[in-house]
C-alpha cells in the first residue's frame, strides 16, 4: 500500500515539475521574443559594441476593397488603374471595358 502511495505522490511531484519547466521555457521564450538565437540580455551588444536597435513589431498589411466585386485584398497584391483599387488584372479590365455615360443606357 506504500508504495501505491509512493507512486502516486512521485507522479504528482513529475508532473508539477514538468508544468512548471514549461511555464518557464514559454516566459522565456516571451521575453526573448520567442527566437533562441538572440541574446536574452536587453542592449545586448553586437560585435561592434553598438547596442542593438528594438525591432518594431510588424503590422498587417491594410487591406483594399475591390470597386468590381467588392472583395478585399491585400494593398500589395492589388491592382490600381485610374486611382481605382482591384483585387486583379482581370476585374480591371472588365470594369475598364464597361460602357459609361450615355453608352451605358
Amino acid at each position: 500500500m506504500r508504495q501505491i502511495f509512493l507512486l502516486i505522490i512521485l507522479f504528482i511531484v513529475g508532473q508539477w515539475l514538468v508544468k512548471a519547466l514549461r511555464r518557464h521555457d514559454a516566459h522565456t521564450a516571451q521575453r526573448t521574443g520567442a527566437n533562441g538565437a538572440r541574446d536574452a540580455r536587453p542592449g545586448a551588444a553586437t560585435g561592434n559594441g553598438a547596442a542593438r536597435p528594438s525591432e518594431a513589431p510588424q503590422l498587417a498589411e491594410p487591406m483594399i476593397r475591390c470597386v468590381e466585386c467588392g472583395v478585399h485584398a491585400p494593398k500589395g497584391d492589388s491592382v490600381i488603374v485610374a486611382g481605382q483599387a482591384f483585387c486583379s488584372a482581370a476585374h480591371a479590365q472588365r470594369h475598364g471595358a464597361r460602357p459609361t455615360g450615355r453608352d451605358a443606357r
